[in-house]
């Protein structure tokens, strides 16, 4: 098995008697940033729920820091250093932005500390000015911020990004792409499900499309550009 950050083998995962994931193979590499694109129900949501442990998988192998986590619970993979920020984002309503945030403070597996409370207000200004403020009262585009730093205070080695400008306005949506590219730089390995791939892969190193469940598509941000055709089949209106 590759010692990858994270190896996906042979995939197949079912909603029912609906087929989903159909022998997907997908890899995540220390630091790398990977853009997971497709259309809708096309697999990505699945992809992302079956490696932290939402959905079982029937078939298929799934290893993160070189070990199986075939089976575990979500609780027990986020302990490994993963961490998810759901496209219904779910942060806390009745908890404050201050709340939602050091309920998840933790060092990260390997000690390391490097996401703090300070930082991530510094990253996300606008948290900063809310702190009092119930996750209910927040705009979307503040949710989304508040999930992004939730998920960064317990200091992960891989970060998931389920549709991470999905309905925020354009302004807003311009915002989380910066904070996006912070994260990336930061040296936290992520996987971003987005339908703008335009800025995806100004981000990304390594691209996936998804069509029906299989990969159709794999390579870097520049192969990807390339073949325009690939874009419009895939992922064009």
């Amino acid at each position: 098995m590759s010692q990858a950050l994270l190896a996906v083998r042979g995939l197949h995962t079912y909603y029912g008697a609906s087929h989903v994931l159909r022998d997907l193979d997908f890899t995540v590499e220390r630091g790398q940033t990977v853009g997971l694109m497709g259309r809708n129900g096309m697999g990505k949501s699945t992809l992302l729920k079956s490696m932290v442990g939402l959905v079982k998988p029937r078939q298929g192998q799934i290893h993160f820091q070189g070990q199986s986590i075939q089976g575990q619970t979500p609780y027990d993979i986020a302990n490994q250093g993963m961490a998810y920020v759901p496209e219904g984002r779910g942060i806390f309503g009745n908890l404050s932005v201050h709340e939602n945030l050091v309920m998840a403070a933790r060092a990260g597996v390997r000690g390391q500390q490097d996401w703090t409370y300070q930082r991530v207000l510094d990253t996300f200004p606008r948290l900063g000015e809310r702190l009092d403020h119930g996750g209910q009262q927040l705009s979307g585009g503040e949710q989304q911020m508040l999930s992004i730093g939730r998920a960064l205070m317990t200091n992960p080695d891989l970060l998931l990004l389920d549709e991470a400008t999905e309905g925020l306005a354009p302004l807003i949506a311009l915002e989380i792409w910066r904070i996006c590219a912070l994260v990336a730089k930061s040296g936290i390995s992520t996987v971003i499900v987005d339908k703008n791939w335009q800025h995806v892969t100004q981000i990304t190193q390594h691209n996936v499309i998804l069509v029906k469940g299989e990969v159709v598509f794999q390579g870097s941000s520049e192969a990807l550009l390339a073949q325009p055709d690939v874009l419009n089949q895939h992922l064009g209106v």
